[in-house]
């Protein structure tokens, strides 16, 4: 992402210019042309039935019983007394109003959406093969393909989230699934590398800088760059080799990924360059993510990367028309939530680990949503959290959480159900009728989940236009859930 170029900068072009211009980019070769059309102009400019999806993937964990807790005094009570020091005192939560829940104060960001209505909690939602009690799951044996390989395994749980498979055996991942089923322009677009959520059997998703600035291709920039004898030499001699006919099926396909490579630069290289604060950047994106910024603009960073990142997916929604298609599925990421030890620092519940990385998505997650809100696109755009897993109910002996199943995700948009929670909450018991452990070490809460990916991706996908076929098609497991296949929160 980057890397840059060895060639000396053209004369009359500072070192900061040359480095943000000069990085490699899809597929380390990247198309020539003009950027006077493709910035986002005053006003965004999309179809009307245009509609986004917004995948943030939390990798490593994230710890769901301190994210959203129940707040009536017998399930705080039960809370409290497990978490012990890894509870956040009740005080500190912030209210939920309708619902017997809070939020963690790292979340504040987020009040705004939920006192709108536009923000819903989905409980104890994990992979599943299909609806399964405590006693089915301990009937079985380990190697059953009625348990989703490898429980509590980060890279096999993170797969099976992304793919929507139940033993990571599938390539393709649910979001590239459905982007082919719908036919939509283009792949999924991730800002944060390559994943397995937008996979193909045939195509990858669309991988484009995390942030502005970091360039996309030391060819579609401006004139001085463009006339720079050896950019210009060195792009008709790839034009020329990719044009060529190719000796095989697999020559073929690396000559058309990387025409296509050129194109795609072509069309996005300067909507993805746009800088806040720079010629084309929107006043309605950079005013939400103001208090994301450290600098002045243009010349700015972002204070964390998923600000850098949703900033990047609050332009290409804006610049609909440049990026092509009424409907669009983007990924970005959030890594860190591992949190086996210093997760909570005791009495302090805005300190430690989890609260640092809660209000970095708390805060970075708002400022999208108030600039949909700002752009009149809020009821255009649903997004959503995914997580390896959750962590267990018991705290460790290092002020953290172990790996666990079942897990609490967040679905934010104008089109969302807000104001009420989904899913079912476990029963905060251990050994109970939601914890899969029964022999006295294994009773640390690691909930069965009551609710599937399957489940939460047919009701995403289900308002972005899917048919029941397609869903069936897109999500192996659905079929197994009978008439439950949506969850109501869109």
């Amino acid at each position: 992402m980057n890397r840059k170029t060895a060639a000396a900068a053209p004369t009359g072009m500072n070192r900061r210019q040359w480095l943000l211009r000069n990085s490699a980019g899809l597929a380390g070769a990247l198309g020539l042309g003009t950027v006077a059309n493709l910035t986002l102009g005053t006003k965004p400019a999309r179809a009307g039935d245009y509609q986004a999806l917004v995948c943030i993937f939390l990798y490593g964990g994230n710890d769901g019983l301190n994210t959203i807790v129940p707040t009536d005094t017998a399930r705080y009570n039960q809370y409290a007394a497990v978490r012990q020091g890894l509870a956040l005192p009740r005080t500190s939560l912030l209210p939920m109003s309708g619902i017997d829940y809070g939020m963690h104060p790292s979340l504040s960001a987020l009040a705004p959406a939920w006192a709108e209505g536009k923000l819903a909690p989905v409980f104890n939602l994990g992979t599943l093969v299909r609806p399964m009690s405590k006693a089915q799951f301990r009937a079985l044996p380990g190697s059953s393909t009625e348990i989703p390989s490898n429980l509590f395994s980060h890279s096999d749980q993170q797969i099976e989230w992304e793919t929507g498979h139940t033993h990571a055996l599938s390539r393709s991942g649910w979001g590239g699934r459905a982007s082919a089923a719908l036919q939509t322009v283009n792949p999924v677009i991730s800002v944060a590398g390559s994943t397995r959520f937008g996979l193909t059997e045939t195509i990858s998703p669309l991988v484009l800088p995390e942030t502005p600035g970091e360039g996309f291709g030391a060819w579609v920039l401006a004139a001085d760059v463009q006339q720079y004898a050896p950019f210009v030499a060195r792009k008709d001699a790839l034009n020329v080799l990719y044009a060529a006919g190719q000796d095989t099926e697999l020559g073929e396909a690396y000559a058309a990924a990387q025409r296509n490579a050129f194109s795609v630069s072509e069309r996005l290289g300067g909507l993805v360059g746009v800088e806040p604060g720079s010629a084309g950047a929107l006043a309605a994106i950079d005013t939400a993510f103001a208090p994301l910024f450290t600098g002045t603009a243009p010349d700015t960073d972002f204070r964390t990367g998923l600000a850098g990142q949703l900033y990047q997916i609050a332009k290409l929604i804006a610049g609909s028309a440049t990026v092509g298609g009424d409907k669009q599925m983007f990924f970005a990421a959030l890594d860190g939530f591992d949190t086996h030890g210093n997760q909570l620092v005791a009495g302090a519940p805005t300190t430690g680990n989890h609260a640092n990385l809660l209000k970095e998505l708390g805060d970075a997650l708002g400022a999208f949503y108030a600039a949909m809100k700002a752009l009149q696109l809020d009821d255009a755009v649903t997004a959503f959290t995914q997580s390896d897993f959750g962590r267990t109910f018991t705290p460790n002996n290092s002020t953290g959480t172990d790996h666990a199943w079942g897990n609490t995700h967040l679905v934010l948009g104008g089109a969302v159900n807000g104001g009420a929670s989904y899913g079912s909450f476990p029963e905060l018991a251990l050994g109970g009728i939601n914890d899969v452990g029964v022999d006295s070490w294994e009773l640390q809460g690691r909930w069965l989940p009551t609710t599937s990916v399957d489940q939460y991706a047919a009701t995403l996908l289900a308002w972005f236009g899917a048919s029941e076929a397609q869903l069936n098609s897109v999500l192996p497991n659905l079929a197994n859930f009978g008439a439950n296949r949506r969850l109501g929160f869109l």
